[in-house]
């Protein structure tokens, strides 16, 4: 350790220290929030092993099974569609499709929305002007407005343009509340004393400022995959987003409703297409966007110093 190391560490020891783990114990207090976090993360590995669960694959037609309601007997619990093809496989896989483009949304953000927030509120002046009339111009429009036009703009769309889309849009939310923390902690005394030591820029954000926004950027990853759920789900129900003929997700396997509950087609082979076929991917993600508000709203409690109090 050189003795700039020394220096530094001496200067900052009057931090406080062990806030991630007496975080992560209040957190772990909460049974609610415990089992949210379970239940979801069993749902999202879940998805990720649809091809070990189901190697067959989620096109697999059975005409032998047409149209079959749920039952434990024949070994279709979620039932099958109007071509035989079983509700749960198609269901995993729409899981794995759907967190595929919420967490890779969601992580290309966060980076971007960290990166952009940190250096406009540590630097100030006319980067944080630029950066925030930027994030102002984004967050000013519906994102479900933007990833509809773009959509249309592009056509029939894929996973890694939904990823690509979701990212671009929903990055200046996070740069928003990252710059806010940043500006607060530049002006802090840990800060000014790195610098009178010699600390360099770079130095002081990757080890003492963003340490101290972790829980700022948890808890804002955490909503922003919440988000990129249910707009991915209600643009799809639209019609847009990801189509079925590309892989199922949990929004196309639901706007099935539209498409035969509501009577939007004249194809007799399908016109009787039955609730299960929407209702149970339904339930699926309803349950997801409860469970990840459940787990973003206990992070925040559990990462705010205030709710020491309560």
């Amino acid at each position: 350790m050189t003795s700039l190391d020394i220096a530094l560490e001496s200067s900052f020891a009057t931090r406080p220290r062990g806030l991630g783990f007496v975080a992560l114990r209040r957190f772990a207090r909460r049974p609610l929030a415990v089992a949210a976090l379970v239940t979801v993360l069993s749902l999202f590995v879940a998805g990720a092993l649809a091809g070990v669960l189901a190697p067959g694959g989620w096109s697999e037609i059975n005409l032998a099974v047409v149209h079959r309601a749920p039952t434990f007997a024949g070994g279709h619990v979620f039932g099958t569609d109007w071509v035989g093809r079983d509700m749960v496989v198609r269901t995993l896989y729409g899981i794995r499709t759907t967190e595929i483009v919420a967490l890779s949304a969601a992580v290309i953000a966060t980076i971007a929305g960290v990166l952009a927030g940190g250096i406009a509120g540590y630097y100030g002046g006319w980067l944080d002007a630029f950066v925030m009339r930027v994030s102002d111009l984004l967050t000013a429009l519906p994102v479900v407005v933007i990833v509809l036009a773009a959509l249309v703009y592009f056509g029939e769309a894929y996973p890694h343009l939904l990823v690509l889309i979701f990212s671009g849009c929903m990055w200046a939310g996070v740069a928003r509340v990252i710059r806010t923390d940043v500006a607060r902690l530049r002006v802090q005394e840990f800060v000014e004393a790195g610098r009178a030591l010699g600390a360099t820029d770079l130095r002081i954000l990757r080890r003492h400022i963003l340490p101290n926004v972790g829980g700022t950027i948890a808890v804002a990853a955490t909503a922003l995959v919440g988000q990129i759920v249910l707009i991915d789900a209600t643009v799809e129900f639209f019609g847009y987003g990801l189509p079925e003929s590309v892989a199922p997700s949990l929004g196309n396997l639901v706007a099935d409703v539209v498409k035969f509950k509501f009577g939007l087609t004249t194809d007799p082979a399908v016109a009787g297409l039955g609730w299960w076929t929407w209702v149970f991917p339904g339930l699926v993600l309803v349950l997801i966007l409860v469970c990840l508000n459940v787990v973003g709203d206990s992070l925040d409690e559990a990462l705010n110093p205030s709710s020491q109090l309560g």
